[in-house]
């Protein structure tokens, strides 16, 4: 399914519009838009310019072609590609011995070229779980890749592998040195997995390979452990630092995988909402009361004691992702066809506890308000003449 959003709804709630793609031979397939009566103009034409987007993509012949491998593809992320990709050639595979299976056999079988898309290899709750590095994820993806003879690669890493500095520019493009945090194992190992990718298509010529590194992914229902620990920290800063931060919704990366795939894209893309959210505005959605600044040493002493003594909500290593700079830049992925649909603050809102009216702006706050006033002074009115009216009869009666 793909959510389309945008901000002029009741009360400025943001309106979503849930498109089902299947991406067939003709877009012709393209199912109706559902939950339509409650959607505006505006939100209308957002979906317009979705089905426009597939539609050039079928005109130019972009769809995917041959049969896709998924890896990875069984949390929030894999289950919205899955969900594009209803009507391709996919299989969804865990690791190299599946690909004995007899349903991916009969896929990979026909001939076709083969696209391995790796959606695990950044799932942080399923690395954990699993007690397995990101690097070795990537190392069985590409394992896969060899043995079905794949012409392309999909690679989803995260933003993180930038690091997060006091001098990093804003936004960051994609020929940023990486410099993840020393502490934060997680994001060197996704770094290490890239230079695994970027091997792999040094080393045989002709493939392509499409690295997409994603700021902080939410949606309805949470996101992984790791983006509410970054959210958390967006929103509750101790140290004097107050950076910028961006919020991309999973639909939107989901989206961008199939650019990916279907544009057959060779290199590496940052993918992010349009702009980002200041920390002073992260803290008005959120509701979070003025901070108290602290030097940054004091904060980072709070936040370790926290972690370790209370087990509070943000490690050590990722401490500085909340305190420095590491907002990306989205110029080469729109520039090769993708498009973001939901903004940082409505993918804030709808992902946290944080209150609908918090998006709306000083002017639409007065504005309800005032209209509020009137229906209260008027509701008022209707229910002292009914009181009027009744006590009227009795004394009739």
């Amino acid at each position: 399914m793909l959510r389309v959003c945008v901000g002029d709804g009741a009360a400025g709630r943001p309106n979503a519009v849930l498109v089902s793609a299947r991406w067939l031979t003709s877009v012709s397939e393209l199912t109706s838009v559902s939950e339509l009566t409650s959607v505006s103009e505006p939100a209308l034409g957002v979906v317009m310019a979705a089905v426009g987007m597939v539609r050039s993509m079928s005109a130019l012949g972009e769809r995917p072609v041959g049969a896709i491998v998924l890896t990875g593809a069984t949390g929030q992320l894999g289950r919205r590609v899955t969900d594009l990709l209803d009507g391709q050639d996919v299989v969804v595979v865990d690791d190299v011995s599946d690909l004995g299976r007899d349903d991916v056999r009969v896929v990979l079988d026909r001939g076709a070229d083969v696209t391995v898309v790796d959606l695990g290899s950044s799932d942080y709750d399923t690395r954990a779980a699993r007690r397995e590095s990101a690097t070795e994820s990537a190392a069985s993806t590409l394992a896969i890749a060899d043995r079905v003879g794949a012409c392309s690669v999909v690679f989803v890493s995260s933003a993180l592998v930038y690091g997060a500095a006091t001098n990093n520019p804003v936004p960051l493009t994609e020929e940023a040195a990486l410099r993840p945090d020393v502490e934060f194992v997680f994001a060197r190992q996704l770094a290490s997995a890239e230079e695994l990718v970027e091997q792999w298509r040094l080393t045989r010529p002709g493939r392509t390979t499409c690295v997409l590194r994603p700021a902080v992914a939410l949606a309805a229902g949470g996101g992984s452990r790791l983006a509410a620990a970054l959210v958390y920290g967006f929103g509750r800063r101790l140290a004097q630092a107050d950076p910028p931060s961006q919020f991309l919704h999973l639909d939107d990366l989901a989206t961008a995988v199939m650019v990916g795939v279907v544009r057959r894209l060779d290199g590496v893309f940052n993918v992010a909402p349009d702009g980002w959210v200041a920390g002073e505005r992260v803290r008005a959605l959120s509701g979070e009361r003025p901070r108290l600044p602290l030097p940054e040493r004091f904060s980072e002493l709070v936040a370790g004691l926290r972690w370790r003594f209370l087990r509070g909500p943000i490690p050590p290593g990722l401490l500085p992702y909340t305190l420095e700079p590491w907002v990306v830049s989205n110029g080469r992925l729109r520039a090769a066809g993708w498009t973001p649909t939901v903004t940082n603050e409505q993918t804030y809102v709808e992902s946290t506890d944080a209150p609908w009216w918090t998006m709306l702006s000083p002017k639409r706050r007065q504005e309800l308000a005032l209209g509020g006033g009137v229906l209260l002074v008027a509701a008022i009115v209707l229910l002292g003449v009914a009181i009027g009216r009744r006590r009227f009869s009795r004394r009739r009666g």
